[in-house]
């Protein structure tokens, strides 16, 4: 059985447009998505976004970002670095960041370290293919966010799951 920590399958997968509408909806919307391609756009919306050409992890990220990094190692722990060291220098406002839910890793653990809430969606999400045919992970995912409005996120994610907050940071 594959494992998150290890996956190294396709990185070509879309978020469905329900958990993207959720997004805009606890951040107002989506400014820039680092780690991207102009299929996904279409849907996600981002003012500003990067492809795997622009190596979106050696960009000025700003605003209000959604992420959905590659999956595959390194760069599903190098994307979930910057985020958190993005927003806690202030570079980024807000971020949603939807992984799979590997709260074990390092990575898992660097996004929580900083996360003002997190939703655990109660079913695996069925990503997209470039031709639009919802996939069948191999396991569930964490929407993380970063950012100063947990009851937004909150209300915007609650339906897809158990939305939990740090100790600390709950409101």
């Amino acid at each position: 059985m594959a494992h998150v920590s290890s996956n190294s399958g396709n990185n070509e997968w879309y978020t469905p447009l329900l958990y993207l509408d959720a997004a805009r909806e606890a951040m107002g919307q989506i400014d820039c998505d680092p780690a991207s391609s102009a299929i996904a756009n279409r849907a996600v919306g981002a003012t500003t976004f990067f492809t795997k050409d622009q190596c979106g992890l050696g960009q000025f990220w700003h605003g209000r970002v959604w992420l959905n990094p590659p999956y595959a190692q390194p760069l599903i722990r190098l994307f979930c670095e910057a985020a958190v060291g993005k927003f806690q220098s202030g570079e980024i406002e807000q971020a949603v960041v939807l992984v799979n839910n590997a709260s074990e890793t390092a990575w898992g653990q660097t996004l929580l370290s900083a996360a003002s809430a997190v939703c655990f969606p109660r079913g695996r999400i069925r990503f997209l293919d470039p031709d639009g045919n919802p996939g069948a992970p191999l396991q569930g995912q964490m929407i993380v966010y970063l950012g100063a409005c947990p009851q937004r996120f909150r209300k915007a994610f609650a339906d897809f799951g158990t939305i939990t907050y740090p100790v600390g940071r709950a409101s």
